[in-house]
């Protein structure tokens, strides 16, 4: 069974520098309207937060998305381990 992740995304402190959006575009969008990244089909949570769960093959895009943000708003978690890895 492969490993599963957690990414949480905390879009009010998000400055909308592209990044994530460059390096993952799959999962990561620029919103038209106020130019910052959206997480795609990821859930919000009541904290304003939004989340989406990513299976193993997806880890790496994602790390290096988040690697590549300047103001750390994106946050993976290992769902077994409950360890925040970024």
């Amino acid at each position: 069974m492969s490993k599963k992740f957690k990414i949480r995304h905390d879009r009010d402190g998000c400055i909308g520098c592209t990044s994530c959006a460059n390096i993952c575009p799959r999962f990561w969008q620029m919103n038209e309207q106020d130019g910052l990244a959206d997480l795609q089909d990821a859930k919000r949570l009541t904290s304003g937060d939004t989340e989406l769960t990513i299976s193993e093959e997806d880890f790496e895009d994602n790390m290096e998305a988040a690697e590549s943000c300047p103001v750390n708003v994106i946050h993976l978690v290992d769902i077994g381990s409950g360890n925040e890895l970024i």
